[in-house]
């Protein structure tokens, strides 16, 4: 249910939705709803009250059969007859003008019919089974799935269970919610007759969910529209003065994005380029944002040029031939035709300097790219019709064949959407739901991150690592020890950007699970959730070691009574000279070593390429021959890279020894940024050994490098 009158607020020239595209002037509702009183047309032509929304849906769909429109508009202007709003018209104006918006949008006709037919099940006398029996099973599905949403401004208590059907009932359908958007877009027109708190707490529901939601559905037309509706309602006086602005602008003189758009069209017209270009003035959020980011504005901050063309290849054509003939502004070019929006938003945005200083900001797109950023899913038709139906020449698709009765299976349902339907599954309560519902509609904006597959995930900016596991592996992410970004190795903490290729590293261990660090790096509310769910079901042991408390290290030799390092089957040029490997590169066969004479007659053996070589031979110290004599037992220190979690070091230990070396020493540095260095001073049976002893301690999960030491080691004798 809804009112009807104008908000004070909103009235004037001024007004927002007076911000259309020319040649759209808003209709007269209250002249529709006295045609509806006139009762219903004969059968052989459409009440006047709907011609409007006939001609708006005759403009997308030609051929499109008006009849099930004709005969909703009966039923419903029969059914809501003697019903008013509050503001003293007929009920009927409201189905009206929703179904109006719609047609204007492009939806087809199914879509119509419901909307025609949308509170005549919770306002009147008409049944779901009445429904069914007139117009069939998906109308009937639409006006239920939409008549489950009412309850939604009736009170705080009520919205986090409510908002959860909702969702589902969009994942199931989008044109549930299409309807739903419509319906609130028309209730926020006519606000005006409720009470300043009921406008307010309507406004707020508004802006947190649905004006998100109709971000995420790509439906810009009712999103901004929407936005300059809640803006003048709770925030009437900063609303005031961006009517001032623009006002002011509006007299201002001469319009340079005017003038650019006339240079444009000269350039494009030389270069036998098909297209339109259009002013598209800024709506009032927009102006206010940019009026916030920029300080004082010029006068080509209150709108943007807007070039459309009839193929891809063109709209890069466009772009080539602003980049040759202007000036571009480098850093405001981004191109979301190779990559869209999560909301399948499509344009290339460029911008250019004019000889005056101010910068005009220029989209480029199709003609269908522009429907679908105005429309979003609306303009995708019916996205369940069979190949031989009305609209199926939209190229949407059918249902797929697994697809069972009762179930609807929605291939244009963005990925973000999925994602929510996943999440609010796992949600634990209402309130929980509720909460993170809100936190995730209020990212602003989306990343695209690439997996090496060729998939994409959608993230929301600020993102990291850990949120791309559960996007893709869903629970199964608690076994993620790791990534690499854009080829390199990173922490599950690193915050992705949009385009980073990402491969997550997956441990073996099935019953691994996530430190409680890794909430602080998690955004997505399926990620949260995820792991809270299993921080709860799995209390970490008192002495159980996580990835930010170090495991103990093992005492050096000296303290834990480890016998010294002996040397190794060494052969020195040196008659009775003893021969110690060295602890800072601990040479094993067959590495080229070299050797120096040290106190006591010792000879200390390196591999040639250590650092302490260099530094003796700068200070003249003669080297000693050396080779490697018969194979025999050898030291080695080695250090394991890995990323932190709990009982790393027992697993490391475990495969070491199951390689049949012993462990002379090992030290754990303490953790930074997740990351930890195990470094392991080993004696070896051999040295042909080493190989797979360093295979082996790279298959533990978590490790994701394993080296020689290059540096004075912390055992080293």
């Amino acid at each position: 249910m809804s009112a009807e009158a104008t908000n004070p607020a909103m009235s004037g020239p001024a007004n927002p939705a007076g911000q259309r595209r020319r040649g759209r002037p808003r209709l007269d509702l209250r002249r529709l709803g006295r045609a509806a009183l006139m009762g219903p047309a004969t059968r052989d032509r459409l009440p006047d009250a709907i011609g409007h929304v006939a001609e708006a849906h005759r403009a997308h769909y030609p051929d499109a059969d008006l009849e099930p429109l004709r005969r909703a508009w009966v039923l419903a202007e029969s059914s809501h007859r003697g019903q008013m709003r509050k503001s003293g018209e007929p009920y009927i104006t409201h189905p009206l003008a929703v179904t109006l918006i719609l047609a204007q949008l492009g939806a087809e006709t199914t879509t119509l019919t419901a909307s025609l037919l949308h509170d005549t099940v919770e306002d009147t006398d008409v049944t779901l089974d009445q429904v069914r029996t007139e117009f069939g099973d998906d109308v009937c599905y639409l006006v239920d799935g939409v008549t489950k949403l009412e309850k939604v401004d009736y009170g705080a208590a009520a919205e986090p269970e409510t908002f959860r059907k909702m969702l589902v009932a969009t994942g199931n359908d989008v044109r549930v919610m299409s309807i739903k958007l419509a319906d609130r877009l028309h209730n926020m027109r006519t606000l005006g007759v409720m009470r300043p708190e009921k406008q307010a707490r309507i406004a707020k529901v508004t802006r947190d969910v649905l004006i998100p939601l109709a971000e995420r559905l790509g439906v810009q037309a009712l999103k901004t529209e929407l936005e300059d509706l809640v803006f003048a309602i709770l925030h009437p006086e900063e609303y005031s003065r961006v009517q001032e602005l623009i006002a002011a602008n509006a007299v201002g003189g001469a319009n340079p994005l005017e003038e650019t758009a006339d240079d444009v069209r000269a350039v494009l017209r030389e270069a036998d380029i098909a297209a339109e270009v259009l002013i598209r003035p800024r709506h009032f959020v927009s102006v206010h944002r940019v009026h916030r980011k920029r300080g004082e504005l010029r006068a080509a901050d209150f709108g943007r040029i807007l070039v459309l063309v009839n193929e891809d290849a063109d709209c890069y054509g466009v772009l080539g031939e602003l980049h040759t003939c202007f000036t571009p502004v480098v850093s405001e070019f981004k191109d979301f035709i190779a990559v869209p929006k999560f909301n399948l938003y499509q344009s290339l945005h460029t911008a250019v300097a004019r000889p005056d200083g101010e910068v005009a900001e220029v989209l480029i797109r199709t003609h269908q790219m522009h429907k679908v950023a105005e429309a979003g899913v609306v303009a995708l038709r019916n996205p369940y019709a069979p190949p031989s139906d009305e609209q199926s020449d939209s190229g949407s698709g059918a249902p797929s064949d697994d697809a069972v009765e009762g179930e609807r299976a929605d291939p244009t349902r963005p990925g973000w959407l999925s994602r929510l339907l996943d999440w609010q599954e796992a949600a634990p309560d209402p309130d929980t739901f509720w909460s993170t519902l809100r936190e995730d509609l209020a990212q602003d904006r989306e990343i695209a991150v690439f997996r090496p597959d060729g998939g994409t995930l959608g993230l929301p900016a600020g993102a990291s690592c850990v949120d791309a596991a559960y996007a893709q592996y869903g629970e199964d992410a608690h076994a993620c020890i790791g990534a690499r970004v854009n080829g390199r190795l990173a922490t599950l903490s690193t915050v992705l950007r949009d385009g980073d290729t990402v491969q997550l590293l997956m441990g073996q261990d099935a019953a691994a699970g996530p430190s409680r660090e890794w909430l602080d790096h998690a955004r997505t509310p399926g990620a949260r959730i995820a792991i809270r769910r299993w921080l709860t079901t799995h209390p970490a042991p008192a002495s159980a070691p996580s990835a930010s408390t170090p495991e103990k290290p093992v005492p050096p030799p000296q303290a834990a009574g480890f016998p010294r390092p002996a040397a190794a089957n060494a052969v020195v040029d040196r008659e009775g000279a003893s021969v110690r490997l060295a602890g800072c590169c601990t040479p094993v066969p067959p590495d080229e070593v070299t050797a120096f004479a040290v106190r006591g007659g010792v000879v200390t053996v390196h591999r040639v390429e250590c650092p302490a070589v260099a530094r003796m031979k700068e200070v003249g110290r003669a080297e000693v021959g050396v080779r490697w004599g018969d194979s025999a037992e050898c030291r080695v220190t080695l250090i394991a890279e890995s990323f932190g979690r709990a009982h790393l070091m027992a697993d490391l230990t475990e495969a070491i020894a199951m390689e049949g070396v012993e462990i002379m020493s090992a030290t754990v540095e303490p953790p930074s940024q997740q990351r930890v260095r195990h470094t392991y001073t080993l004696q070896l049976p051999d040295a042909d050994h080493l190989p797979g002893l360093m295979r082996a301690m790279r298959a533990v999960p978590g490790v994701y490098d394993v080296s020689r030491a290059q540096h004075p080691a912390a055992a080293a004798p």
